[in-house]
């Protein structure tokens, strides 16, 4: 029985792909983009003109439920996008995008 369970957890550091809009608010200004994926710890955020490096910033997304999430800048690819990383996620959030990667790897 403790396969079948462990089938529907996502797997720590896994990264899945999905394409969904992502709003990041930025001061007064609010730049809308799109994720190219997504894991427990971060996400890739496609846009053109990407924050730089430790950058801070709050992401809207939608995962089942729209969702508030503060990131920071990990790695960023000039002209594509940007990795970012979850930052001091309540565990309300944590659930949420547990039960979301959960859905993604059973695809």
């Amino acid at each position: 029985m403790s396969e079948n369970i462990s089938q529907h957890i996502p797997v720590r550091g896994s990264r899945y792909a999905l394409r969904t809009d992502v709003e990041i608010g930025w001061g007064a200004e609010v730049l809308k983009c799109v994720t190219r994926d997504i894991g427990d710890m971060g996400m890739f955020i496609e846009t053109e003109d990407p924050l730089w490096l430790r950058a801070e910033f709050t992401a809207r997304i939608k995962l089942g439920e729209i969702l508030e999430l503060d990131c920071i800048v990990r790695r960023v690819e000039p002209g594509k996008g940007m990795a970012v990383e979850f930052k001091d996620l309540p565990e309300a959030e944590r659930e949420q995008i547990d039960l979301f990667l959960g859905k993604l790897s059973r695809r």
